[in-house]
């Protein structure tokens, strides 16, 4: 009996992505008991065998999981909805990181003279006494 797709068609690409996902999750885990099991005096069927028997076990997981109706309906929804977003121009984008980076600049220019305000006035008073040599700040006890 041949594996059937719940809605086929719908969801197409965020199943896809989430299959492809799972899929690199599970590669991963393969490798880690190749890994481990590579430097132990175990037979050659054994050490190919496990890794591959996890992977298809993994794989067969992620299908089964993407398959099923409530979680096929959630992709099916996210897809759907993510069509509906209105994406920024890149005319925009950039507009929007100048403002930011010209943000950034002038809040740290402020906060560096206030900085220079304050080290100004606490040495006029007396608090913080600033050596020449590489001591550094010294308080006033």
């Amino acid at each position: 009996m041949a594996a059937n797709i719940y809605k086929p068609g719908q969801g197409k690409y965020t199943r896809l992505l989430t299959l492809a996902g799972g899929e690199l999750i599970g590669l991963t885990i393969a490798r880690e008991f190749y890994k481990n099991l590579n430097g132990a005096d175990l037979n050659t069927y054994l050490v190919y065998g496990v890794p591959v028997a996890v992977f298809a076990l993994i794989s067969a997981l992620m299908l089964w999981i993407v398959n099923q109706p409530r979680s096929a309906d959630f992709m099916i929804a996210t897809e759907s909805e993510m069509k509906k977003v209105s994406w920024a121009s890149r005319r925009e984008i950039i507009g929007s990181t100048k403002v930011v980076i010209v943000t950034t600049l002038v809040m740290a220019l402020t906060l560096w003279a206030v900085d220079l305000a304050f080290g100004f006035f606490f040495t006029k008073i007396g608090v913080l006494i600033v050596s020449g040599g590489s001591g550094g700040d010294v308080p006033v006890e």
